[in-house]
């Protein structure tokens, strides 16, 4: 069975009634679209609310949305981290791309059952989608550069009197040590292991830039 989100979410937050509801019906959902179309692995799928919906809201600890705020959700798979921030963040709007049909048809059958009126998910490339966004976000979709690469005409202009103004940020895993030393801008890494104690988010981090 998936684990509940009390085992693991409640540990780290408490949302309001409403948010709750929607972080408990995700399990199951999950689990009965993942039959028909694997968003995520056989095996994984056991540990949806660790290995998926809380490193999706690590961005909730990193503090940057706020009301209003226009986010992307580059390469969103089966919609992390853009579903379950956009619970967590009614007031701001997500748009959830990916360039896989199927992949996009189970994030809008999330949007219409856990009836998120702040998100909307497209089946398009993110080289080919038009549009401006106060943030991108990603995870696990490819390099920095190449995602840099494919989101910098998303992104407004940073703000020239603020001297830390990340625009783009990303879930990523493991040694990052050669992806990071030929990076062509600044950047901050962000142990998500300082939010979250599990072993789980031992070598995860948030890259900002």
């Amino acid at each position: 069975m998936v684990e509940g989100p009390n085992e693991i979410l409640w540990k780290y937050f408490d949302p309001d009634s409403i948010k709750k509801s929607q972080f408990e019906h995700l399990g199951p959902l999950y689990r009965e679209l993942n039959q028909n179309v694997n968003v995520i692995s056989r095996k994984d799928i056991d540990f949806l609310y660790l290995h998926h919906v809380l490193h999706s809201l690590a961005l909730v600890k990193f503090d940057k949305f706020q009301p209003d705020h226009r986010i992307l959700d580059l390469g969103t798979g089966g919609g992390f981290p853009g579903i379950p921030l956009a619970i967590w963040y009614p007031d701001c709007h997500f748009t959830l791309i990916d360039g896989t049909q199927k992949k996009i048809q189970v994030v809008n059958t999330l949007i219409r059952e856990l009836d998120l009126r702040n998100v909307e998910a497209y089946a398009v490339r993110a080289e080919e989608y038009k549009g401006t966004f106060d943030f991108v976000m990603s995870r696990a979709v490819a390099s920095t550069q190449k995602i840099w690469q494919w989101s910098k005409h998303l992104v407004r202009p940073k703000l020239k009197k603020v001297s830390y103004d990340p625009r783009i940020l990303l879930l990523k895993g493991g040694d990052l040590t050669d992806e990071l030393r030929t990076c062509p801008f600044n950047y901050t890494l962000h142990p998500i292991q300082r939010y979250f104690e599990e072993a789980y988010f031992s070598e995860k981090y948030i890259l900002a830039f």
